[in-house]
């Protein structure tokens, strides 16, 4: 069994940052570094949303469009943990963000339903 769990969110103002993270804890030997990880966020009335993906080594990303150039997702394979470092927060960044993980295969899967595994998810609460 494997689970993760985010932590870090919050309430911030716009233009603050906040870093969530995502920290995987395996019972059956599987290790964080066969995964590629995801960042997604619902907002009420809208549905789930890709804020970020990152392949198991970190050398490939994908970014909505929306959080380009203020979202950096991270990984650290050691400390079994994926990081979502947010800048220049907007009031429309503000969501329930939920880490998800699936294996890795060739390409970095972008879409919800190709993602396996979930956290229970951290509110982001944006002040204006």
């Amino acid at each position: 069994q494997v689970k993760f769990i985010e932590s870090g969110g919050g309430l911030m103002q716009a233009g603050g940052s906040l870093r969530v993270s995502c920290s995987s804890y395996a019972t059956d030997g599987r290790t964080f570094v066969s995964f590629a990880m995801a960042w997604f966020r619902q907002a009420p009335r809208k549905v789930r949303e890709l804020v970020a993906a990152i392949s198991w080594n970190g050398q490939v990303t994908s970014y909505a469009d929306s959080v380009k150039g203020r979202f950096t997702n991270s990984r650290d394979n050691r400390q079994a943990t994926a990081y979502l470092q947010m800048n220049n927060l907007k009031l429309e960044d503000a969501a329930f963000y939920y880490c998800a993980a699936t294996y890795m295969l060739q390409e970095l899967p972008t879409l919800a339903s190709q993602y396996d595994y979930w956290g229970q998810g951290t509110q982001v609460t944006v002040s204006s």
